[in-house]
């Protein structure tokens, strides 16, 4: 195989477990921080705040944020933490801010422009609240969402019902092709996953290069922008967290560029790095690749 190498390289968040299904991702314990930053939406669906400044509550760890992004970070509900006013008419997100399904739920909210009706509740997932699986989802997994004295799981399905249930602009199609071709792209996603995973302790490529050139295939579909439907929507939110991790990991470990030969996937990567929505949920990519590399190196 001949080498690739990457002149961009996509900030994402931790992650050091296993990409099969939502909430498998540790947690750390970032310090608590109070600031204020601008919030530009400046993507085709953006709702009308541009320049508003605000203050928000979230959380990331580690605290190690991708870019010039400011975010509060406080630390994650851990085993010792008193539990929240449940059922109290709040609206919460439970999440891991290294989980790239939470990741998901997450920038569908921001995008939305949902930050003060939505609340971030970050759980430790390796010292989980007792109370989180007792009396909010007994699944014991994030995302879930606190809504109308209900909670509900799994990201693909998050993602859908806060884009239904929630003010904001739009973000999935109601134009027929498009809705048809999104349904596709959502139902591919594991798929995809599993097969870059598959670069990750093996030598062969095929598997990789035929998952890469369908996203690339899947880009051209559409002519009235960079996005997987042309505009953005929430096929780029379930993808994004994934192609995010995997970009630096296999550049730094296998020195494969996934965007080599690939401009309009190349492209995709950098109109989406300009979602402020999306990037405020991006941690350094060094501690991912870091982190995988403990993870799917330590026994080689």
């Amino acid at each position: 195989m001949a080498s690739r190498f990457s002149l961009c390289m996509l900030p994402f968040s931790l992650s050091a477990a296993t990409f099969s299904h939502d909430s498998h991702y540790p947690s750390g314990n970032p310090s608590t921080l109070s600031i204020h930053h601008r919030h530009p939406y400046n993507h085709p669906f953006a709702p009308n705040r541009r320049n508003r400044l605000f203050t928000e509550r979230v959380s990331a760890s580690p605290p190690i944020m991708a870019d010039d992004v400011q975010t509060i970070l406080p630390p994650p509900l851990d085993s010792s933490s008193e539990e929240p006013a449940l059922f109290d008419g709040t609206t919460r997100l439970y999440i891991s801010y290294t989980c790239p399904y939470a990741q998901r739920t997450w920038i569908t909210r921001n995008c939305k422009g949902l930050q003060e009706k939505i609340q971030l509740v970050p759980i430790d997932l390796q010292n989980r609240p007792k109370w989180y699986k007792d009396k909010v989802y007994p699944p014991n997994k994030v995302p879930a969402l606190e809504h109308n004295n209900e909670v509900k799981g799994e990201s693909l399905d998050l993602i859908r019902y806060i884009d239904s249930n929630f003010e904001g602009p739009s973000l999935f199609p109601d134009e027929p092709t498009k809705n048809e071709f999104a349904g596709k792209l959502l139902s591919y996603t594991d798929n995809f996953s599993r097969s870059l995973r598959s670069l990750f302790t093996t030598d062969g490529t095929s598997d990789t290069d035929a998952a890469l050139d369908q996203i690339e295939a899947n880009l051209l579909k559409f002519d009235d922008g960079p996005f997987f439907l042309g505009q953005f929507s929430l096929v780029d939110i379930a993808y994004a967290p994934f192609i995010e991790r995997y970009q630096p990991f296999l550049l730094d470990v296998k020195e494969y560029d996934i965007v080599a030969g690939r401009p309009k996937l190349a492209t995709w990567i950098e109109e989406m790095n300009k979602i402020e929505g999306y990037k405020q949920t991006r941690l350094d990519p060094k501690v991912l690749v870091d982190g995988l590399k403990k993870r799917f190196l330590a026994k080689k």
